[in-house]
């Protein structure tokens, strides 16, 4: 009898311990999975983005409705982490009102080849 004593005793104590380790590994696997998964959603969106961008500069020729076009997806191109050398050129036609700078569609274009 004492000895079961002993050991209930002791499993009682230890318990506690061994469910707090496992909740660590299993709250540590949730945190990578999640965060897995959040690097794989952000790389597809910046995918897409720049999938769409450089769909319009394919021909290097930049109208008017493309350049509308771009000027709303600057801003979901950098929150998504598309590169510099994509979003710079973007923010440049973007900006330029009725002049679009051929050297940024160039520049665009060149960074989506």
């Amino acid at each position: 009898m004492n000895r079961a004593l002993s050991t209930l005793a002791a499993l009682t104590a230890t318990a506690p311990l061994a469910l707090l380790l496992a909740g660590c590994s299993v709250q540590e696997a949730a945190e990578n999975a999640a965060s897995d998964a959040a690097s794989k959603v952000s790389t597809a969106a910046a995918d897409e983005v720049k999938g769409r961008v450089c769909a319009l500069v394919e021909d290097g020729l930049v109208s008017l409705g493309e350049q509308q076009l771009l000027s709303g997806l600057v801003g979901a191109a950098e929150s998504a982490g598309v590169p510099e050398d994509i979003t710079t050129p973007m923010r440049q036609i973007a900006d330029a009102g009725d002049q679009v700078p051929a050297d940024s569609v160039k520049n665009l274009k060149d960074a989506c080849a």
